[in-house]
């Protein structure tokens, strides 16, 4: 058989490791690969490389993605679905292993139900949103970067007696941020789940100064809270509006000053949470990952997604993985008040 692979959405790192793990399973079975570049843009384009063994063997400890990627949604083109299907039979493709988030793999799913497409899909997003799976590669790796920034706004903030506010990536589900809290110690974390009090934070940020000198706040990029406007601005091919252009992190910062009188600084970690080399947890997940999208490719079972269950690796519907967003919950939104005293 002959297939391809392609990474769409954003970067983040998992996806070296589950392009090898893809690519040595299959040659067990046999397979040969093509790499498609820069996600459904190259379906579209044709553009391709060779996936030997060669390719991948050093791979699994780099960032990022070996085949590029982009935000391109061919069902936006005109035409584009059946020039991609068209791509996919000069190419000789016997099947495709789509590797992405709710985006990509909802193109997949359509692929799948719409044009009988051959597609497999890898659980791929930092913002672990993806339903259908415990936990999606990238988001250990991002939290990971995000704790080790807010210890360092900590230890500034500390020393000189201020406020630090500390926006992270996640869109609309508030995973990384909350977990991002959890594991730094924060003292409050906006969530795109829960709209913020802002006095009820504000009081709170006072009682903890006084005892501390210092407080850590936790901005989903996606919170909302009372005074600011809702979401405008550029949208990608898939109708999100790129959050990181509200500039939410300096004006909590602003109106934490106005209520406490107190100096406050903000950050904003940005695309550092996409790069760098993976989590010992990425690189595994990614790898089981990768190899059971070629085990369901052997298998004739399309129009289905390898998904984490528990400690097993799992095949379960494309369309279950993109009919919902995943969004933390009220048990999780619980625990997180837990730290903050």
């Amino acid at each position: 058989m002959k297939v391809g692979i392609l990474t769409g959405g954003g970067d983040c790192p998992g996806l070296n490791p589950a392009i090898q793990g893809a690519v040595l399973k299959g040659i067990d079975f046999g397979f040969e690969f093509v790499g498609i570049l820069e996600g459904w843009k190259g379906l579209l384009e044709a553009k391709t490389v060779p996936l030997a063994l060669s390719d991948v063997e050093e791979i699994i400890n780099k960032g990022g993605t070996i085949l590029g990627t982009s935000r391109t949604n061919p069902f936006k083109v005109e035409g584009g679905p059946e020039k991609c299907m068209e791509n996919f039979k000069k190419l000789g493709l016997d099947a495709l292993i789509a590797m992405g988030g709710e985006d990509t793999l909802g193109v997949a799913n359509r692929f799948y139900n719409e044009y009988k497409m051959n597609v497999v899909g890898v659980p791929k997003t930092m913002d672990n949103d993806l339903n259908a799976t415990d936990y999606t590669f990238g988001f250990d790796s991002s939290v990971t970067v995000a704790v080790d920034a807010a210890e360092r706004l900590k230890d500034t903030g500390k020393s000189h007696r201020r406020i630090m506010v500390l926006e992270v990536m996640g869109r609309h589900a508030g995973w990384v941020a909350l977990f991002t809290a959890i594991a730094s110690g924060a003292d409050w974390v906006m969530l795109p789940e829960e709209d913020t009090n802002i006095d009820k934070m504000c009081e709170h940020l006072k009682k903890v100064y006084e005892r501390k000198k210092t407080a850590l706040v936790i901005v989903s990029e996606g919170a909302k809270f009372e005074g600011v406007e809702e979401e405008v601005g550029e949208k990608d091919a898939f109708g999100h509006t790129i959050l990181q252009k509200r500039g939410l992190a300096q004006r909590v910062a602003d109106v934490i000053k106005e209520k406490t009188k107190i100096e406050v600084r903000s950050a904003v970690i940005g695309h550092i949470q996409r790069g760098g080399a993976p989590t010992l947890f990425d690189r595994i997940l990614g790898f089981r990952c990768g190899v059971k999208a070629a085990e369901l490719v052997k298998n004739g079972e399309f129009g289905k997604m390898a998904a984490m269950r528990g400690k097993d690796i799992i095949a379960v519907p494309l369309s279950d993985a993109v009919s919902n967003l995943k969004v933390v919950d009220k048990y999780w939104i619980d625990l997180v008040k837990t730290i903050f005293k």
